[in-house]
């Protein structure tokens, strides 16, 4: 039975007791647009140590200033909203971005897929996971380590599409270099749209393609957005305390457009910040402000996300680490300060140096999963699929990681205290002293009393022999080339079709070829 048949797309008869294992478990597992937390966040800060670091985020914004560099337009704004200009230099008073932000911007937003069952809600106590974004390589246990290309692009997409527990098609899930740099966004797009029905992340490499984003999702939506959020995209500052034109042009043609902006300081604590924790949090927290005010003097009420990516980094070679405590409780510490500003929150995913789904990947990956759903995290970017400090994307890792999600997706869900959870008519039904194996509550429930990993393999170890001793990466890599072999296109109107190829088409014979 493949993927798709736990989403209602057709049936497979699999052979044998794999073949009937895999099909209990796409029976079993849940299907939920996105995740709505049972657990309450894990607050590791009190209120007085929530307070100082705020106070020391507005000190940086008032003393030390963010550059909004080479977009004279926000300079302007922030002189109109009353902030001291100098150059390219701007100090707000205190709480002035806070003011913006909590006056204007949503606790939280649905993001619109094209197909409505799929539409996701961002903020409060859901939880949406994104796949991997912007490695520039792939990998696979058959071909190796390479640089992406399109057709991996595109694979991973449909990949995305069929694993239940990713929520979101994600946005650059790897960049396809064999397509000129200033055109690749149109296939990105496009293949989200068409091979995919999940929502979508659009492009910010330069604000002509967050327009072109724009109009190709108004093509796949009917032809009216009708002011409704369709797309959700990363702008990263460039730390520290710095906003580029690049980015800041995608933000203003996105919040112009009521489209969401992920406002995300991207921090290597040590190199890019101080490397304490506390010192992580109010420059994260200063950029961030700083960037998601920007949005709503462009368009107030438009939908932003403070987010945070911050790792530490080896002091004696400077190269990134994942997985480590101090990167868990910025996690933590961050998810304090956004609910305290009121806005969705992104940080966490599935992080790892390891260059291959190894050990050494799923215990960094697992130490960053755990306190991301712990701490409340409502977007989840790379939450599947990311190695080697993610420079690649494995494909057999997307799929293990996939799996290790609905796990999470159980966990938040918490304990379920129903009649049923509780299970009394269990005890008192059955005989002293007798297993609970033939009780009626055990058979009632059994199909999805727990979670069923689909890469695990939980067999006896002489079955596993006779199975041919595969590793969870070599059980990956079978089950993600039958799922591409599965793979059915989401339905799209024709005419709608046809008028995105016409459009990508056009766009594409405007531009002569650019390589960078």
């Amino acid at each position: 039975m493949s993927e798709r048949d736990s989403e209602g797309r057709g049936s497979r008869r699999g052979g044998g007791r794999a073949g009937r294992q895999a099909a209990r478990s796409a029976r079993t597992r849940a299907t939920s647009p996105y995740i709505e937390r049972s657990l309450p966040p894990v607050q590791v800060l009190d209120d007085a140590a929530c307070r100082q670091i705020e106070d020391n985020a507005d000190t940086i914004l008032n003393e030390v200033g963010i550059a909004f560099q080479d977009f004279p337009a926000a300079l302007e704004l922030w002189r109109d909203a009353g902030a001291r200009v100098e150059g390219e230099m701007v100090y707000f008073p205190r709480g002035l971005c806070r003011e913006i932000v909590q006056a204007n911007a949503p606790a939280e937003f649905v993001q619109h897929a094209r197909n409505p069952q799929r539409s996701v809600r961002i903020g409060g106590n859901a939880t949406v996971f994104a796949p991997n974004y912007g490695s520039p390589f792939v990998s696979d246990l058959d071909n190796g380590r390479r640089y992406g290309t399109i057709d991996d692009f595109n694979n991973i997409v449909k990949l995305t599409y069929m694993l239940p527990h990713l929520h979101h098609s994600g946005g650059t899930v790897c960049e396809p270099v064999d397509v000129a740099i200033n055109k690749r966004h149109l296939d990105m797009v496009y293949a989200h749209l068409r091979y995919s029905d999940k929502p979508l992340m659009g492009s910010v490499t330069a604000p002509e393609r967050a327009a072109d984003s724009i109009e190709m999702c108004r093509i796949a939506f009917g032809g009216d957005l009708g002011d409704r959020t369709v797309l959700t995209s990363l702008v990263n500052a460039s730390s520290p305390l710095r906003w580029d034109a690049t980015m800041l042009g995608a933000a203003t043609e996105y919040a112009r457009a009521n489209q969401a902006c992920i406002m995300s300081p991207f921090i290597l604590a040590g190199a890019m910040s101080p490397v304490t924790i506390a010192g992580v949090a109010a420059q994260a927290l200063a950029e961030a402000l700083s960037g998601m005010a920007f949005n709503q003097l462009v368009r107030p009420g438009a939908p932003v996300v403070l987010g945070t990516f911050a790792s530490s980094m080896s002091m004696a070679t400077g190269a990134p680490t994942f997985g480590t405590p101090e990167a868990s409780l910025a996690i933590h510490v961050m998810a304090q300060l956004a609910r305290r500003v009121g806005v969705p929150f992104r940080s966490g995913g599935m992080f790892t140096s390891s260059k291959v789904p190894d050990a050494q990947a799923a215990f960094e990956s697992s130490s960053t999963i755990i306190p991301t759903v712990q701490a409340g995290v409502n977007f989840v970017l790379h939450a599947a699929g990311w190695i080697e400090g993610g420079l690649t994307l494995s494909f057999e890792k997307l799929l293990m990681d996939a799996d290790q999600l609905g796990m999470m997706e159980v966990y938040a869900k918490g304990v379920d205290m129903s009649a049923n959870g509780q299970a009394m008519d269990a005890f008192i039904s059955n005989a002293h002293g007798e297993h609970f194996l033939g009780n009626a509550h055990t058979l009632a429930n059994f199909e999805t009393a727990f979670y069923r990993s689909t890469i695990a393999d939980n067999d006896s170890f002489e079955a596993w022999l006779e199975n041919g001793s595969l590793t969870a990466a070599q059980r990956a890599n079978a089950r993600w080339k039958q799922m591409l072999n599965d793979y059915v296109e989401p339905a799209m109107p024709p005419e709608t079709l046809a008028e995105l190829d016409a459009f990508v088409a056009a766009r594409k014979n405007e531009m002569q070829d650019e390589i960078g």
